[in-house]
């Protein structure tokens, strides 16, 4: 996709009038042009441009140029750099919209996800086990999230209706002259900031359909290099009873495993009872002979076709295929029908942990054991009746939020797959999910825990997009979060056992709650005396703490308790890993109380690293009182104190 300096751009010749050509004969040219020579005919910044030195070539005409590899548009660079701009933004608590929100740890944030993501940066890096995405597919109607601004959040709030302004999202029609290069420059930042929350161990999954999946798998390379990290792409056969295209009927889409080179990162899957194939334990052919691993001969303990243990070798070294039953119980040894004495599969020390596997057969000649292989890798094709999008994506949704505007959301079970492929030994992993839709990663996640025992927990990301129509739903947000809340209910009236947290903290992407200094030169009084107050009135105490929090590095799931000291309310984070106080006016008179009752609070609370004290400026009637508030904690191991 790369243009030289030398292309002739097509579109803006005919937006200036030059009156060589109507719109209609330039693209009629340009069908031609690109039915001869497709390679010369590229998306541009303005539309469709000619690369006239790919045409040369093309005619006899050309000489060397620059060549590499790589997948390039315009708009990479400032697209890379959008993902580098730090954010100015906060994410701000509502406990009136989560679900148990004391005890939860899974998360749920209504904003746009590239800021977002640039949030998480502190608190998550490393952490996230799985990420699994489903972006918008370029289909020419998907609504693109823009790129083109400086102030991420005031854009934000603009799009979704909760500031004045003129941003707006719109579709990608495919007639555009930069139909891929939008979708490219929507999802390059926010992979690269994926990348860096990725744990070592961690996978990243990332579907697609056909419109887009030569590009992203061009891209992940680039973003996860090829080395370094390991892709597979895997097609799913999500709708079988196929979508009419003019030459194909349309049945699958595709799932990108990516994860680091050289680890086990997939874990094996697990055979349904049905599909067991059952084989001789009993090895065959070279190398299987008594001698050629001593440690695999012994004693099989059978009784009335039940394997009851495993024992050693008969100390007379008698040992027939079976012997004569003594109290039920026959010992079967890897011998076979001529007496050859061969080999077990495994060795002794390691059946215990196959035994589930193995099974008696009686046969003619005696007991034969069989294994049973129960579980395998993962194969690169996936096509089970459950992937299906419609009974098990649509018709899911449906019963759960009557009322969805999701014409075709994912099986719960494709996703429930490639998150058990990720994260089955790894119970409390963090999955991540920055495109939530319907919130179909989530009720997944939900589902592992409650099959597979566990912790597992998710933080979900999505713009709250306005809905068109008169429906139940102004939001796509309101969906996801609908969803989550009804999937709580059912697991909980389902779940007589294990009842995993199916609860969630909502936040809601906004701007900082700290004033930025932003003075107005016609007034510079009033904005000095406005920098006065660095946090915003509008702002609570739980807005500034848990902006605090993600930017000191810790849990948006972190345990908050709260004590009044001296008539001021002290916050303690993680067990006395953060104390903070935002309340106004304490002064010099009070600041004895105060202290003892704060000092003394952490003593009860003995975190076991190092406390960060925080406090607001305006937290203290003058700078007396703030300096002997300091020499007391300073006094008390209490050092590391800062201030908004």
């Amino acid at each position: 996709m790369t243009t030289t300096r030398s292309s002739m751009n097509l579109r803006t010749r005919a937006e200036e009038g030059i009156n060589n050509g109507s719109p209609e004969s330039l693209a009629e040219n340009i069908a031609r042009l690109r039915e001869v020579f497709p390679e010369v005919v590229k998306e541009g910044a303005d539309g469709w441009t000619v690369d006239v030195e790919t045409l040369k070539t093309l005619v006899g005409d050309g000489g060397d140029t620059d060549e590499t590899y790589g997948l390039m548009w315009h708009g990479k660079r400032r697209a890379l750099q959008h993902s580098l701009m730090p954010s100015n933004g906060t994410l701000r608590p509502c406990p009136e919209e989560s679900v148990d929100w004391h005890q939860t740890q899974n998360v749920l944030i209504a904003g746009d996800n590239l800021e977002v993501l640039k949030l998480l940066q502190k608190s998550y890096s490393r952490r996230i086990k799985a990420i699994y995405i489903d972006p918008p597919y370029n289909t020419g109607r998907n609504l693109i999230y823009p790129n083109d601004y400086q102030d991420g959040i005031r854009t934000y709030l603009e799009l979704t209706g909760q500031r004045q302004g003129g941003a707006a999202m719109t579709s990608n029609p495919s007639s555009g002259g930069r139909f891929h290069t939008r979708w490219l420059s929507m999802v390059y930042p926010r992979l690269r900031l994926a990348r860096t929350l990725l744990a070592a161990d961690g996978v990243l999954i990332c579907t697609i359909d056909d419109h887009e999946v030569s590009q992203l798998g061009v891209l992940l390379r680039e973003v996860f290099e090829e080395g370094t990290y390991d892709h597979v792409c895997v097609p799913i056969v999500h709708n079988p009873r196929g979508v009419q295209g003019r030459n194909f009927s349309y049945v699958h889409e595709y799932a990108f495993f990516v994860f680091r080179s050289g680890r086990k990162a997939i874990c094996n899957r697990i055979i349904n009872e049905s599909e067991v194939k059952w084989s001789q334990f009993r090895n065959w052919g070279g190398e299987s002979r008594r001698a050629d691993a001593k440690n695999c001969f012994y004693a099989i303990e059978v009784r009335k076709g039940q394997i009851i243990g495993f024992g050693d070798v008969c100390p007379d070294d008698f040992h027939p295929d079976q012997t004569e039953f003594t109290d039920d119980i026959a010992l079967v040894y890897p011998i076979d029908r001529s007496g050859v004495e061969r080999k077990w599969r495994y060795a002794r020390q390691s059946v215990d942990g196959i035994r589930g596997m193995l099974r008696a057969r009686k046969t003619a000649y005696g007991y034969e054991i069989e294994i049973g292989k129960t579980f395998g890798l993962f194969r690169t094709v996936w096509n089970d009746r459950r992937y299906d999008a419609n009974e098990y994506g649509t018709g899911i949704v449906n019963k759960l939020v009557p009322g969805s505007p999701f014409t075709f959301p994912k099986s719960l079970w494709a996703v429930y797959d490639c998150l058990l492929a990720a994260t089955r030994d790894d119970p409390d992993a963090v999955i991540l999910d920055f495109f939530a839709g319907s919130g179909t990663t989530a009720h997944a996640v939900a589902e592992l825990n409650r099959n597979l025992g566990g912790r597992r927990r998710f933080i979900l990301v999505q713009l709250p997009e306005p809905v068109s129509g008169q429906g139940a739903f102004k939001t796509i947000f309101d969906v996801t979060r609908a969803r989550l809340c009804a999937v709580g209910q059912q697991i909980s009236r389902g779940s007589s056992g294990h009842k995993p947290d199916c609860g969630f903290r909502v936040f809601r992407l906004d701007s900082s709650n700290i004033r930025a200094w932003n003075p107005d030169s016609r007034n510079l009084r009033q904005s000095l005396d406005d920098a006065v107050e660095r946090l915003k009135p509008d702002r609570t105490d739980a807005d500034v703490l848990f902006e605090v929090i993600h930017r000191l590095g810790l849990d948006l799931s972190s345990q908050v308790e709260t004590r009044v000291i001296a008539g001021k309310d002290v916050h303690a984070v993680d067990a006395g890993m953060l104390m903070a106080c935002f309340s106004r006016c304490i002064r010099l008179e009070d600041i004895e109380d105060f202290a003892q009752g704060f000092v003394g609070w952490h003593g009860e609370l003995a975190p076991e690293g190092e406390t960060i004290c925080v406090f607001g400026d305006h937290a203290f009637a003058d700078d007396a009182a703030k300096a002997n508030l300091m020499a007391i904690l300073d006094q008390n191991g209490l050092s590391n104190v800062r201030s908004l």
